[in-house]
């Protein structure tokens, strides 16, 4: 039995809302949501790090809905992508017709139509990518002066697409006597800059520094030639049975990797910018379901799929931005869960991916394939690290270490 300092019953949610939670199966609140729950129900500021996939939703859902129940006005939640929009929304509906409160939904590449009809409904929480509710605001369908509360959920990725000057605008149209909290898996300096400035003396809550990925997400990289890399895709997803979101680079290079692991029988579909709305839930529903095994992906959708029991991250292609290394493998492993992730380098890409262990602060194990030519970095490399070889079977460990030091030449 747990105490009431280790379930959800000793954070002060209202016990409406902690009958919510035990319906869900959660007995155990996250170290994100432990210490952040009870300071936003407070009503004070809130700067929120933590890894990716450690339940930060659920960390701002709480304290706004409680704290919407007891005050006047509305909550605005801001973010930066389609995808996350719905994954948010997901978990506000489960909790606020307990409250007799109403969601809407705000966000590019949708009709305009359901989205009026939702906001004449007078919902008290709106979710929202910047974009699209600039362009309500514009046309006076939705206003913000009695917004009460603000949640700006992965800001760093908003300011990373270009939203930043909708953020600023966004942010003067809301009363300025209002909580505003902060969640991310990163915090850079430019993300500090802009809530000094927005917030009030915002308590911060850091569960790990920035840019530590989840400690159960095991990681392992294969250095070879580029014109391998898909003969290798097919050897490790054979060795693996269970669901796998890849990554690539580009879009174009999405459509391509669909193409050939369908070529190879894999059921798989794509999401990216370039789908449609229809195209992209379609895609995400279809691999929650089972119905695609295999969901590739560009950097779009890094933060935008919460999807339980993803058992490998694939990079396909290194990311452009080191942090979106670990929002990628945080797919994985999600609430506390064991997740694996393997990437894939070429020998060119020494420097990018010294970024990536100087950011997550550890070397990854390299490993080798004896069906496929293994390469070496161009440049030197300062780490050390165990070469891993493969020995085949199934479940996660097949790469396992042999103790061997050597040196990334």
């Amino acid at each position: 039995m747990t105490t009431g300092q280790e379930n959800f019953y000793g954070l002060n949610i209202a016990p409406i809302l902690v009958e919510q939670i035990d319906k869900m199966g959660f007995t155990v609140p996250t170290p994100i949501q432990r210490k952040a729950i009870p300071i936003g129900i407070e009503g004070k500021d809130i700067i929120g790090v933590a890894q990716t996939g450690t339940g930060k939703t659920l960390a701002f859902c709480i304290p706004m809905l409680q704290r919407l129940a007891a005050i006047k006005g509305k909550g605005l939640v801001l973010v930066p992508t389609r995808e996350l929009a719905g994954q948010v929304n997901e978990t506000f509906v489960k909790f606020a017709p307990a409250l007799n409160m109403k969601t809407c939904v705000l966000i590019g590449g949708a009709p305009m139509g359901p989205q009026i009809s939702m906001l004449r409904r007078n919902p008290r929480v709106i979710i929202a990518t910047p974009g699209r509710l600039l362009d309500h605001m514009m046309q006076k369908r939705v206003r913000l002066d009695d917004a009460s509360i603000v949640i700006l959920d992965e800001a760093d990725r908003m300011l990373d697409m270009g939203f930043a000057p909708q953020i600023e605008q966004i942010l003067k149209s809301v009363p300025k006597a209002r909580q505003t909290m902060l969640f991310s898996a990163t915090m850079p300096s430019k993300i500090i800059q802009m809530v000094s400035i927005h917030m009030h003396l915002p308590v911060r809550t850091e569960i790990v520094p920035s840019g530590t990925a989840a400690e159960k997400i095991s990681q392992e990289m294969f250095v070879v030639k580029k014109d391998l890399k898909e003969k290798l895709l097919l050897k490790v997803l054979a060795q693996y049975a269970g669901s796998v979101l890849l990554f690539t680079r580009t879009r174009v290079g999405a459509g391509k990797v669909r193409m050939a692991l369908r070529k190879a029988n894999h059921n798989v579909a794509e999401i990216h910018s370039d789908r449609t709305l229809g195209q992209r839930k379609e895609a995400l529903d279809g691999f929650k379901s089972g119905k695609y095994r295999v969901l590739v992906a560009t950097d779009i959708a890094a933060r935008g799929i919460d999807v339980k029991g993803i058992e490998l991250v694939i990079n396909y292609d290194l990311p452009e931005d080191p942090e979106n290394y670990v929002h990628r493998i945080g797919r994985t492993g999600r609430a506390g869960q064991e997740g694996h992730a393997i990437t894939f380098a070429t020998p060119d890409q020494g420097s990018d991916v010294r970024n990536i262990e100087k950011l997550i602060k550890t070397s990854i194990s390299l490993s080798e394939h004896p069906e496929i030519p293994s390469e070496k970095f161009g440049a030197p490399m300062s780490t050390s690290f165990k070469r891993q070889s493969y020995r085949g079977g199934s479940g996660r460990g097949r790469f396992a270490p042999q103790g061997r030091r050597v040196r990334r030449g």
